[in-house]
């Protein structure tokens, strides 16, 4: 029997990026537990290059990494949501309607968690983020109740997300996982998936300008 053919759905970048920021949000809070402030942090500018880099990639990325290829209306969502019982999988490239959503949603609260970590002040103040000058104590408080009530958050849509792939594993006999892993999926017979094309230059430009981001934050914005 010949083997079955496959398409290309993830490039590399949109993968690294996805297993990057699982180990570091695992890390983040690992670093936290044990108090170590300065890993903690580290590894907070680091999931910063992150998300800046994924906004770069979501607009000059290749087709399946953009944001205009998977954030759909309130239309899209509810038809798709509509065929959710039904046993058939979601065969196209990149996320379905909801996924696209799921995505948006865990950037932005992540990055809302990033954005109050980089203004928090621990209870003793010796402890702060690299913008906590800009703002009074109290606020820096705030900012780091936020940032723990955020991380909450985002253990909640880490939970969802992880719900979502088991539904349609064993519901829709679809294995999300394998193509983050090998970035392909397997082409029903009779489809012809369009190649997916991307720049490694690109990818190169937009490492670079998170890392930029992500080092000038660090700094507190004093050179």
């Amino acid at each position: 029997m010949p083997a079955a053919s496959t398409t290309r759905i993830w490039d590399p970048a949109v993968r690294l990026f996805h297993w990057l920021l699982v180990a570091l949000i695992a890390f983040s809070w690992w670093s936290g537990e044990q108090h170590d402030m300065e890993r903690h942090r580290l590894s907070g500018y680091a999931i910063l290059a992150l998300l800046v880099f994924r906004v770069f990639w979501g607009f000059a990325g290749p087709r399946t990494a953009r944001f205009s290829s998977f954030v759909r209306g309130p239309g899209a969502v509810i038809a798709y949501m509509k065929g959710l019982g039904r046993r058939a999988g979601h065969a196209a490239d990149g996320h379905n309607p909801l996924g696209g959503w799921s995505v948006i949603a865990m950037l932005a609260v992540i990055g809302l968690m990033v954005t109050a970590g980089l203004f928090a002040v621990d209870v003793d103040g010796f402890q702060s983020g690299p913008l906590a000058d800009y703002v009074s104590f109290d606020q820096g408080r705030t900012a780091a109740e936020l940032h723990e009530t955020l991380f909450n958050a985002i253990l909640a849509l880490v939970a969802l997300h992880v719900a979502a792939v088991a539904f349609y594993l064993v519901w829709k006999r679809q294995n999300l996982v394998r193509p983050m892993i090998t970035g392909s999926r397997k082409t029903p017979d009779g489809e012809r998936p369009a190649e997916l094309r991307w720049s490694p230059a690109l990818a190169v430009l937009g490492i670079a300008i998170a890392v930029a981001v992500a080092w000038t934050v660090s700094t507190g914005f004093r050179f």
